[in-house]
Formats: structure tokens, sequence, C-alpha cells
């Protein structure tokens, strides 16, 4: 019972993200014998799990030659810029039990407002464009607006927001 408790009290410490693993290593290192077989049964019979990492998935895969100008200096506090002047871009995955889904947002940098959004099984350019043809659809911008996003490729390609198709 005395060793019961302290493997919950080092989950607990742990904020329930050590396994039995960490835990018996926990346990070594203050000097009391056991098993790794004899922390993991205790706290697989009381309901004590550890969590995993999260997974990495790498999304943004730079071009090397796309040049790259900051138009907006780096200038995103409120009140700095107009509505309707400068959109970002900027691609997410969720991770779902059919495989990773695409969410491809453009917000507006000064409403900090989704303008526009796409959603697909796949991460080329076009779910970028089609995001970006939402929010001109939805917003319909005065001409000199600034697209900012990073330098994936989806958004150098021959297809990228800054196209003249998109604009048209």
């Amino acid at each position: 019972m005395a060793l019961l408790e302290r493997i919950k009290e080092i989950h607990r410490k742990s904020r329930r993200t050590y396994g039995s693993p960490r835990v018996h290593a926990a346990l070594r290192q203050e000097g009391r014998p056991c098993s790794k077989k004899r922390v993991a049964g205790l706290m697989r019979r009381n309901g004590l799990v550890g969590r995993c990492p999260r997974r990495f998935k790498r999304t943004t895969i730079p071009d090397p030659m796309a040049i790259a100008v900051d138009l907006l200096k780096r200038i995103f506090g409120p009140g700095t810029i107009e509505i309707n002047a400068a959109w970002c871009g900027d691609i997410t995955y969720i991770r779902t039990w059919e495989g990773w889904l695409y969410l491809a947002t453009v917000i507006d940098v000064a409403s900090r407002r989704v303008v526009g959004w796409a959603m697909a099984d796949h991460m080329r350019s076009e779910l970028v464009c089609d995001a970006l043809r939402m929010a001109i659809g939805a917003r319909q911008p005065a001409r000199g607006l600034i697209f900012h996003s990073d330098r994936g490729c989806q958004y150098t390609s021959a297809e990228s927001p800054t196209s003249s198709r998109l604009t048209a």
C-alpha cells in the first residue's frame, strides 16, 4: 500500500504524464527497491496512465528560391492597419481517424477575423487558393491588399495567392 501511494504521488506530481518507466526510475532514484513489472501492474490496476508525446508533422517546406519582402514590417498591433488592407494566411493540420486534414485560413490583420478558409486532405497550392478565393468573394477588398504568409511552397508556387488569376 505504501508503494502504491508513492506511485500515485509521483504520477500526480508529474501532472499525470509519467508512465510506469518514469515512475519506476523516480522510485529507484529515491532508493525504493521494486521491479518494473510491479510498478506497471500497480499502475494498470489503479488506472494510472501516462501521456504519450504528440506526433509532429512538418508542414512548412520553404522554397529556397523564394524572395520575400516584409511589406508589413512586422506591425500587427491593433489600430495600426485598416480593415481589408492586410491579410495573413497559414495552413494547419488536424489529425482525424481517416488521416490528416489540412486547414488553410486567411485572417484580416486589422479585425483578426477569419475571412476565408478551405479544408482538404492534401497540402497543394489549390488549398491556399481556395481559402483566398473565399476571402476575396466575401470581403471584396480594394486594390493594394497585402497578403502575408510564410515561405511555404504552397504560397510561393505559380498558382500562389499573388497570382493575377485570383484577383481577376
